[in-house]
């Protein structure tokens, strides 16, 4: 898996084609909006009923990515699941593959609008509102002056036609693309994500992880 590396207030990064954030140094894999359980929640609330195949999914892919870095920390950076009763609701595959996974490594839930209690000890890892990496913040949603890392609006980019899922950098700010299947997409010229990244680059997740300078003004 090709990935894009960059240097972002004195750290370096690695932007994965998966829409994952690695930091080679400390061996933190970062990762925004899995959004497990989506299609239970949606059942459960009377929604449209999806595929249940999402989490296995999100799974497999995430999974992918824990054997290809060998991560000593896996950071998820708010919404890892619909709401807080999507944990209790994972099918048994997914939440034995989750705990698979965290097992012998750091593993962390930021909370975020859809999971104010994640997991909440019914999954390994432990939960926070923040977590701090540098000189930065991890958050679910960017806030003030920055720097900050953050997820909550499932970037994406129109690239040859098709819209790609993105990570935005900006001066201060850093918004990941959502990793979850069935999660959809904000364009970048949006309004909403202009109010954070301004200029700077994207990294578009194609079969590499491609960087699309941003300019100041987009088109919609």
């Amino acid at each position: 898996m090709t990935g894009f590396p960059f240097r972002w207030h004195g750290l370096v990064f690695e932007a994965r084609c998966s829409g994952a954030l690695w930091w080679p140094e400390g061996r933190w894999l970062i990762v925004a909006d899995l959004h497990l359980g989506k299609s239970e929640r949606m059942a459960r609330r009377g929604g449209a009923l999806l595929p249940p195949y999402e989490g296995r999914e999100t799974l497999r892919r995430l999974s992918e990515e824990v054997a290809a870095l060998d991560p000593a920390c896996v950071v998820s950076l708010g919404d890892g699941f619909d709401d807080d009763a999507a944990v209790e609701g994972l099918e048994p595959e997914v939440g034995e593959g989750i705990a698979a996974l965290a097992a012998g490594r750091d593993w962390l839930w930021i909370a975020g609008n859809h999971d104010p209690r994640p997991a909440a000890g019914r999954l390994p890892g432990r939960c926070a509102p923040e977590a701090v990496l540098g000189g930065a913040v991890l958050r679910h949603q960017p806030e003030g002056e920055g720097p900050d890392i953050a997820g909550h609006f499932h970037p994406v980019l129109r690239l040859a036609g098709a819209r790609r899922r993105a990570l935005l950098v900006g001066a201060d700010h850093m918004i990941l693309p959502a990793f979850g299947a069935y999660t959809g997409g904000l364009d970048a010229a949006d309004p909403a994500l202009r109010a954070w990244v301004a200029e700077g680059f994207a990294v578009a997740c194609v079969h590499r992880a491609l960087p699309v300078p941003l300019p100041r003004r987009m088109s919609a």
